[in-house]
């Protein structure tokens, strides 16, 4: 089969018209390897692809002309048949009552033939939160000072978050993905670039809130937790250097000393994630004795084995698959408790979280999904404006083959681990839903292919984990949007991400209240986009320019910008232009979420993160101006409440 017709099969679209307006076409070599790297892809004879299951009113199937009717049809769910039935007509009318969840139907007609194809039963539509509209206060949670963390901001630091959201009048905080990165490289500390979507970041503990940790097991801690809170950036190495050894310092005590309903609640929690939590626990522990990718292992380990993992926790090194386990249980169990704080306090949606894209291809997700992960493809972008060369993420993403022969449970899996203390998340890159950019490992970003997804089957999974874990979700719906894409995922009750910066129109003018839409979140600006502080002093543009960057406008398109804002400020009476200012703009919006930034709100310049730079601009590493108990007399709390109070939880009061 010639490289054409295997692109079909597998749904890789390798011409297709860029930003640009450029024909771009994957040389041949680049596209024999992106087919290499994507597992076989079934083509369905009774389907057009997964079935999905949308229960309300009488959902129907429609069926492919082939095949000798009748057509039996059968739904297995956890080995056991849910439903069964025959059909002789081109459809097949559901039975109500179908349990929600991810199945495998088998299709049998009067020749025998049989087809076995992933099923998912959903709701209609997503969560979509019981209030009319709120706010968000939006925080880098590693960027927090206070007068007690080791030199990061911690869960501890979260909760104080939450009370002072709560003071400000906002609906909950929202954060930067709390996955977990890799602990040996602590360097390494893009959030958007995990170790594993399923588990969390421990460096974000707060050691001394660990009942079995006293200040006697590491006695130099309260010095040198002193010394790393000095400083305008988080000193990652030797903080992390001091997280780990308390944290070990804290299991030991743990396994000498804890009291019986701690260890049932250890014991509890490994049982609820299991077996991901163990499979990912012996990772940890093989990562750290070879020392090299999972690929160049010896083979045994190269591919998940429960009978492997289960000599791992009788053997030599249980205490260290158990202390992995540990450290992950203690920062489920803090994160937790902001969480329950944030109920407690009235907060109408708690914790919004972000989902990253993908995973470091070295990391535990592509290890345990193999078939469901390609290592060897990395998502980005085509050529664009702002990138004429393309973009290369250098994240592993999921494919199509691979997760329709699990029936799409790993990105279930994947979706219910970032709801579990969540009232709402952001899927980063929502279109990679309906197709990836991927580029091969060896190749330019800008000889990568589009690659189609099972966009409804994916939907459906979100709808499903989104009413089970009541959690809102939003998609980062940014860029080169496909025609019909948004109408469609708001038809699943998928909310829309938009950014006021991006709000214009070909004229430059910015949009008006009535163009944004109310299943939405909204925001000035984002962690990739310069501060609303530095956007009027034009600092991101010799930023920039200061290193080597195109900065996509010049001096005068940023004063035209600027005057364009005082005209749609001043069309909706609103004769300032400071940061309340546009706050009380957005918050006219239908829109039923408005983000605010922290960095906004206090003034910050420089922003979280420069796209293109590593080592050039402190990206992830910068910490805020002020600590958590000052913030709210650094903040004009008048203005603010003002500003958002047809939206604010204490009602402007």
């Amino acid at each position: 089969m010639d490289l054409l017709a295997q692109a079909r099969i597998k749904g890789v679209q390798s011409e297709f018209v860029d930003a640009l307006g450029k024909l771009r076409v994957t040389a041949p070599e680049a596209l024999k390897s992106i087919l290499d790297a994507l597992p076989e892809k079934r083509v369905y004879r009774f389907v057009s692809g997964p079935v999905v299951v949308r229960a309300l009113g009488h959902p129907r199937t429609e069926l492919a002309a082939t095949g000798t009717p009748p057509l039996q049809w059968k739904i297995l769910g956890n080995g056991n048949v849910i439903a069964q039935g025959e059909t002789r007509e081109p459809v097949i009318a559901w039975p109500a009552g179908l349990p929600l969840g991810y199945h495998r139907l088998t299709l049998t007609d009067a020749g025998g033939e049989t087809e076995d194809v992933p099923m998912i039963v959903a709701p209609e539509r997503a969560f979509g939160g019981d209030f009319d509209r709120g706010w968000l206060l939006a925080v880098q949670l590693y960027s927090v000072r206070s007068d007690r963390n080791w030199g990061i901001g911690d869960f501890t630091d979260l909760a104080g978050l939450v009370r002072l959201a709560k003071q400000l009048g906002a609906d909950g905080v929202g954060l930067n993905p709390l996955h977990v990165l890799f602990d040996d490289q602590p360097a390494d500390c893009s959030p958007y670039s995990p170790n594993s979507r399923l588990f969390l970041n421990p460096l974000y503990i707060d050691v001394e809130a660990i009942p079995e940790f006293s200040a006697d097991l590491v006695p130099d801690a309260a010095a040198t937790a002193a010394r790393l809170r000095d400083g305008d950036r988080v000193p990652y190495a030797d903080m992390a250097a001091l997280k780990w050894l308390a944290l070990r310092a804290a299991f030991n005590s743990f396994v000498t000393s804890a009291r019986e309903a701690r260890r049932k609640e250890f014991d509890a929690f490994r049982a609820a994630r299991a077996p991901l939590l163990s499979r990912f626990a012996c990772f940890e522990v093989l990562r750290h004795r070879f020392n090299r990718p999972w690929w160049e292992w010896p083979s045994e380990w190269q591919q998940p084995s429960e009978a492997k993992c289960a000599e791992l926790h009788k053997g030599p090194d249980r205490r260290e698959v158990e202390f992995v386990e540990f450290v992950q249980w203690t920062a489920d169990s803090q994160l937790h408790a902001a969480k329950v704080l944030a109920g407690q306090l009235g907060m109408r949606v708690g914790l919004y979280l972000d989902v990253a894209v993908g995973v470091q291809s070295n990391g535990f997700d592509a290890w345990n999904e193999q078939t469901a992960i390609s290592r060897h493809l990395a998502v980005g972008a085509p050529p664009d404006v702002l990138n004429t060369v393309g973009q290369d993420w250098g994240l592993a993403g999921f494919n199509a083959g691979g997760l329709e022969a699990q029936s799409f449970v790993p990105f279930a899996d994947m979706l219910a681990a970032s709801m579990r203390h969540a009232g709402a998340i952001r899927l980063d890159h929502v279109l990679g839903l309906k197709r990836l950019y991927l580029v091969p490992r060896g190749f330019k970003p800008d000889n990568g292919a589009y690659v189609q997804m099972p966009f409804e089957a994916l939907l459906a999974a979100v709808v499903r984990e989104s009413a089970a874990h009541k959690c809102i979700v939003i998609g980062e719906d940014l860029g080169t949007v496909p025609e019909g894409f948004r109408e469609t995922m708001q038809d699943f009750g998928i909310w829309s991400y938009l950014v006021m910066m991006f709000e214009r129109d070909d004229s430059g003018h910015f949009r008006n209240i009535d163009h944004y839409r109310p299943n939405a979140l909204v925001t000035l600006n984002t962690h990739d986009l310069c501060t609303y502080a530095g956007w009027r002093s034009f600092s991101d543009l010799k930023m920039k320019l200061s290193l080597g960057l195109d900065p996509g406008e010049n001096d005068q398109a940023r004063w035209d910008a600027l005057g364009a804002l005082d005209e749609i400020l001043r069309q909706n009476g609103i004769n300032a232009n400071d940061l309340y200012s546009v706050l009380a703009f957005l918050s006219r919006t239908p829109s039923r979420l408005l983000a605010v930034s922290m960095e906004d709100l206090l003034g910050v310049i420089d922003q979280p993160n420069i796209p293109g730079t590593i080592d050039e601009h402190p990206n992830w590493r910068q910490r805020l101006p002020v600590a958590l108990d000052k913030i709210a007399s650094k903040v004009d709390l008048t203005a603010l409440r003002a500003a958002t109070r047809e939206r604010s939880l204490t009602g402007g009061s």
